[in-house]
């Protein structure tokens, strides 16, 4: 995202090995000598590429000087993983004050778990995500996409920012502790005030909502449709709309807490009669009244949709060989400083002597004997 934006972005790997997810394949783009998983693909581009050796002496000088000329650095490494090469906040911070570095892990930095190695998956089970997630009559199940991993990303991001905007007035960096833990209790949002407002914890009702009703999928003549009915007026058009105006007038529907308190009565009431036509027909028909609505569309047909056309969401950057690698386009429209996704994500190591010319001037000779003792 911060690359997205304009943020000059110098990825730190190791030689050799590179970022894990790398090969986390397939599937897999490109020729093999420019083979890159798509997981890869999707986090990577508006970055270059710098093979460093950090556990070399002189591979953590190197870390140490590009810290020295940033504005941020950005670091996964597990708690204190960092310090034994003299690369953690506190070090970093005596050579360069105005530095925001941001720390992401499983954990946090302090608490009992701080040391512990974090994933998505363990993260949605350990904060409850998976015990709401699923049918009520099956097994506790995951989000489809690592979204607290995503969320994470989020965070990070506007956390960098407002530290960025806090060092404009006190010339100061500071260190960012961001938790993946942290941030999915965050996000559990209504979920949580469910529980801590009645002390009962929340259940999995499938593809229903806890607090609204209908706001779920219902099987049409040919596929499924997603009603979102949000307030009481919308639910009276959409019963007039499929033909059972008098749920309206009923005092168990009448309102959406009565609706919730009623659900398992209303809802089969709705979905036999939804069978009736087609998901295209009920989508202009409810589009018509204002009453919220969409087709449960795949990924392919997700990308195809005429708004997401419009609006661009997908395309492709050449690299540096001429290959077009795929994208997804950022969410974000500024007017006056739209986001660019102008850079591919790179190649393990591809901007490794560029970056040391450039930002750290070193002579052709110093990055040839660097390569030569394996540092680069």
């Amino acid at each position: 995202m911060l690359g997205d934006l304009g943020a000059e972005i110098v990825k730190v790997e190791k030689p050799g090995e590179g970022d894990d997810t790398r090969k986390w394949g397939p599937p897999w783009h490109g020729p093999e000598e420019r083979r890159r998983a798509a997981y890869y693909l999707a986090a990577n581009r508006n970055k270059r590429s710098v093979t460093v050796d950090i556990a070399h002496p002189v591979g953590q000088a190197l870390v140490r000087r590009l810290a020295e000329g940033s504005d941020i650095l950005v670091e996964n490494f597990k708690l204190g993983g960092l310090a034994k090469f003299g690369l953690d906040y506190a070090s970093l911070k005596a050579i360069n004050p105005r530095l925001i570095y941001c720390s992401i892990t499983g954990f946090g930095q302090t608490g009992p778990d701080a040391a512990k190695p974090g994933y998505d998956l363990m993260i949605q089970a350990m904060s409850g995500f998976m015990s709401i997630t699923g049918n009520a009559e099956g097994p506790p199940r995951r989000m489809g996409v690592a979204l607290v991993d995503v969320m994470t990303g989020l965070h990070a991001t506007i956390a960098v920012l407002a530290a960025l905007h806090q060092r404009e007035g006190t010339g100061e960096g500071q260190h960012i502790d961001i938790a993946l833990f942290d941030v999915a209790v965050s996000a559990l949002a209504n979920q949580a005030l469910n529980y801590l407002v009645s002390g009962v914890a929340p259940e999995r009702t499938g593809n229903g909502h806890p607090n609204i009703v209908p706001y779920q999928p219902f099987e049409t003549a040919d596929g499924w449709l997603i009603v979102a009915v949000g307030n009481d007026a919308q639910f009276r058009r959409f019963v007039e709309l499929i033909g059972r105006p008098g749920l309206a007038d009923d005092a168990r529907y009448a309102t959406n807490s009565e609706r919730v308190a009623h659900r398992a009565d209303l809802v089969p009431l709705i979905a036999a009669v939804m069978p009736a036509q087609t998901t295209a027909a009920w989508t202009e028909a409810l589009a018509a009244i204002n009453v919220p609505c969409g087709p449960i569309n795949t990924i392919e047909q997700a990308l195809a949709e005429p708004q997401a056309l419009h609006r661009g969401l997908s395309g492709s950057v050449a690299d540096a060989a001429g290959l077009e690698v795929p994208v997804v386009a950022s969410p974000l429209r500024l007017a006056a400083s739209p986001p660019d996704p102008g850079a591919p994500p790179p190649m393990l190591g591809e901007h490794t002597e560029e970056v040391l010319r450039d930002l750290l001037e070193l002579p052709d000779e110093e990055i040839a004997r660097l390569r030569e003792i394996g540092v680069i």
